[in-house]
């Protein structure tokens, strides 16, 4: 690390960022941190965690902190702790007295760490959908061109040495531990980091302070709206915003909706905008706002259905035609994520003729899109699809790739306790009239009641042809639904699984509960190899 924390430095930042209200000591109560002892020597480590304090320690307070929490600390050696409120009836420590304790950690952790951020080429990612396979596929360019040298910060999965994936556990990490994983890739010799960034993030100042190199918007619509999330969607949008004044220049899908309202920002804010389009079959939309449409400034990167192939697209960049691609999970949405891959390695240094562009042909996102074949005439697809706007692109895709066969669609979804009540009816609009059955099941659900939550989702059915089911123990519903489709043997059909894509656990009463995968399920019940 380049830089050394002390409580005299820690509190000259906060100040500076207009966060810092008094420092508090011995019951004198000040912002001259020279009257506080000990004000240069510096900070060993850094925790919000009091569990985790050793002699010496800077402690974060935030959240659902309890005062409690504090009691005995003394002993352990806490130097200072940051905190909204005072805290001197429980600990001797220095206390720095702030507006926002979140933004205050990720302002400091930058710090301690040396600024990871600056040796790094960070790219983050923000979008209701399609973030996390943009990121794998972003990746994957990155640590071709650079030889192993990119790290990933997903909702899925962590590397910070480009080879060694681990499970993650926040799509954003908490910013003291975002900046410690950014030191440990720059000590690894990374030289570029792609995250994706939540509309929390922002919410709760994860990546204050923190400016990409390269930003990207992909879409917005309504998600995570509850009231411990976002109250509205218009709360959830401005969130999603913030990435644009936080970027040194930005990708955005030229579909994306309230895409001048970016465009605004992003030119109050001084940040050129790039567009990556998808065009089926390179034509505008039917109303004009694509950025084929006349009169519109040409995307960046360009992508449309390959007429040769139509499991593949061609794609161009800068108007220059690079050739077909085909990728290893289907899905027109996931030629769009791959435009904007390409998009923000462009932006991001990487030559539009490079080899390294290839790499997105070669990345299977766990969970995404992934095939399972049960035979001639039965197909399942396990995916993370989670929304409406993930559920109706998903069905849309199957009906555009299989529309031919008249497939039977049986789709196999729940959805979340305690947050993204929308969600629910939104599940279901997504494949209502087309999915001729619907089996609905656990999904994380947390302190609800599961069966409820599904019997409220079974209400949203208003097709009168479509068939209906409740199974609550996620297995048994799958196997249901297989078992139901081999009884329709006489059609051609698809089991969509959505909404867990590769994770292995099942929030339930506030605990992770393992839980096999809905592949590991489905291939037993069909008889097939994992």
């Amino acid at each position: 690390m380049s830089a050394t924390l002390t409580i005299a430095s820690a509190a000259r930042l906060l100040d500076e960022h207009h966060l810092l209200r008094e420092i508090i000591h011995d019951g004198r109560w000040t912002l001259d941190a020279e009257q506080v002892p000990g004000a240069h020597e510096a900070i060993p480590a850094i925790t919000y965690d009091t569990r985790t304090v050793t002699p010496g320690s800077l402690l974060f307070v935030k959240g659902r902190f309890r005062d409690e929490f504090l009691d005995g600390i003394d002993g352990r050696g806490l130097a200072a702790y940051v905190a909204e409120a005072d805290h001197s009836d429980r600990t001797r420590a220095v206390g720095l007295i702030v507006d926002d304790a979140h933004q205050a950690m990720s302002l400091l952790s930058a710090e301690f760490y040396g600024r990871p951020q600056d040796r790094l080429t960070v790219v983050g990612i923000t979008g209701t959908k399609g973030k996390t396979t943009t990121a794998y596929l972003a990746h994957a360019i990155l640590n071709d061109y650079s030889d192993g040298h990119a790290a990933l910060f997903s909702s899925e999965q962590t590397c910070l040495d480009g080879h060694t994936y681990v499970q993650s556990k926040l799509t954003t990490p908490e910013s003291l531990d975002a900046f410690r994983m950014m030191r440990q890739a720059v000590d690894q010799g990374m030289r570029y980091l792609v995250m994706e960034v939540s509309s929390q993030a922002y919410k709760v100042h994860r990546v204050h302070g923190l400016t990409f190199d390269v930003g990207a918007f992909l879409n917005i619509s309504p998600d995570h709206i509850s009231p411990i999330e976002h109250p509205t969607f218009e709360d959830y949008f401005r969130c999603k915003r913030q990435i644009v004044r936080n970027s040194r220049t930005l990708v955005l899908g030229a579909d994306c909706a309230h895409r001048g309202l970016i465009e605004q920002d992003a030119a109050a804010a001084g940040v050129d905008v790039s567009l990556f389009d998808f065009r089926p079959d390179g034509a505008a939309d039917a109303d004009g706002t694509g950025a084929a449409a006349a009169g519109d400034r040409r995307a960046l990167v360009e992508t449309r259905i390959d007429p040769g192939n139509p499991a593949g697209f061609r794609m161009a960049v800068d108007g220059r035609d690079l050739g077909s691609f085909e990728l290893t999970m289907p899905g027109a949405f996931n030629i769009v994520n791959a435009a904007a891959a390409v998009a923000i390695a462009v932006r991001a240094g990487v030559p539009a003729d490079d080899p390294a562009v290839r790499a997105i042909e070669r990345v299977q996102v766990p969970g995404r899109m992934e095939r399972i074949v049960g035979g001639d005439n039965l197909l399942v697809y396990v995916d993370f699809a989670h929304n409406y706007l993930s559920c109706k692109t998903l069905v849309d895709e199957i009906v555009r790739v299989y529309g031919a066969r008249n497939p039977r669609i049986t789709l196999v979804a729940g959805s979340t306790g305690g947050k993204a009540i929308d969600r629910r009816e939104g599940i279901v609009r997504g494949a209502l009239g087309r999915a001729e059955s619907f089996y609905f099941t656990l999904d994380d659900p947390n302190f609800e009641d599961p069966r409820e939550i599904a019997e409220q989702m079974r209400s949203y059915v208003t097709d009168p042809n479509a068939e209906t089911h409740v199974i609550v123990p996620r297995e048994r519903a799958i196997e249901a639904a297989i078992a139901d489709a081999r009884a329709h043997a006489d059609r051609f059909n698809i089991v969509l699984l959505i909404g867990k894509g590769h994770e292995l656990r099942n929030i339930i009463d506030g605990r992770p509960v393992p839980y096999e995968g809905d592949a590991v399920i489905a291939r037993r019940a069909l008889g097939v190899a994992g």
